[in-house]
């Protein structure tokens, strides 16, 4: 069976031009590098931005210090106080902050806020903890220089997609219980939440998860994330049992996703615990619908995101 006719026509050749990939940890390098071109900086200057490259020490539960590169992004027309700290996705297995540039550039220049783009450690090289642990190293590192770059501790976001927004929900997490670093909002696109998603005992809605990122993919994923780490809060987040007195949360999702219900879950389970939660379901697209360029879903998108994430920093 395929859901194609279900995809909107603009997204049609999204089959062709992002395969599902078989992923194994012997062509986990072949997945890495499919993008590599993709990773080349653009012009920030142009845009009004300045970005650099900043080295931030990682500690954690893992053990020792990891070096970790991040890319700050400084906008010359500093509209706003706030901050936003972006994980990237690649589900915890690849993925690269540079990927993000483009975005990353426009959130800069449009809103005016600094931008954090975490370089954590990929999984199966580095499984729970680590990846969590940089995403809240850099976090810590926003809060110990707020007054140094101009940014309001009180408004830093966070956020990222697919795997990235599952490690921002998972900050958002461990930012709670640990109580040092607060964090205003969490912005999720069509975050990863849940190992358990596309087993055969939860293996959901069959018109999800065709294409680009499939159960098989998904499992994979957490397997090498987890690695011989308990399914356990906050590094699994449908498992963590209370969800009260985390930050506001926008969760934007796709009608053809592998994670659009334990999305919509965990939307339904935030509005419940009395979290101020915006939910956005797209209709017609899948997983990674913004790799296709020039798209008119694709540019709701941006739309939608720029303008979400300028409310919960109070952009004016």
């Amino acid at each position: 069976m395929t859901t194609k006719h279900l995809l909107h026509r603009e997204l049609h050749p999204i089959a062709e031009a992002v395969p599902a990939f078989q992923f194994t940890l012997d062509n986990l390098d072949q997945f890495r590098n499919a993008r590599l071109s993709s990773a080349a900086l653009g012009d920030a200057e142009a845009a009004g931005v300045h970005r650099e490259e900043v080295v931030i020490s990682s500690t954690g539960a893992a053990g020792g210090t990891h070096e970790m590169s991040c890319l700050l992004y400084s906008p010359k027309n500093n509209k706003s106080a706030g901050a936003y700290l972006h994980i990237h996705g690649g589900g915890y297995v690849g993925g690269r902050k540079e990927y993000s540039d483009p975005m990353n550039t426009l959130i800069a220049a449009k809103l005016g806020v600094t931008v954090l783009a975490v370089g954590y450690r990929l999984a199966p090289e580095h499984p729970v903890p680590a990846p969590l642990d940089d995403c809240y190293s850099a976090l810590a590192w926003l809060h110990d220089r707020a007054a140094h770059l101009g940014i309001d501790s009180r408004r830093i976001a966070i956020g990222g997609e697919s795997a990235g927004g599952g490690l921002a929900a998972a900050l958002a997490i461990h930012a709670r219980d640990e109580g040092k670093y607060p964090v205003c909002h969490q912005h999720l696109t069509y975050p990863m939440l849940d190992h358990r998603t596309g087993t055969p005992e939860h293996y959901g809605d069959p018109l999800v998860g065709e294409f680009v990122w499939t159960r098989e993919s998904n499992q994979f994923g957490w397997s090498c994330y987890l690695g011989s780490h308990p399914a356990q809060a906050p590094h699994v987040r449908a498992m963590v049992a209370d969800l009260r007195g985390l930050p506001p949360a926008w969760i934007f999702t796709v009608s053809l996703d592998l994670f659009r219900d334990e999305n919509i879950s965990y939307a339904q389970r935030l509005l419940a615990a009395g979290v101020d939660t915006e939910l956005v379901v797209m209709p017609g697209a899948c997983h990674g619908f913004q790799l296709l360029p020039n798209t008119s879903l694709g540019k709701r998108y941006v739309n939608t995101h720029l303008e979400a994430l300028g409310r919960a920093l109070k952009v004016s």
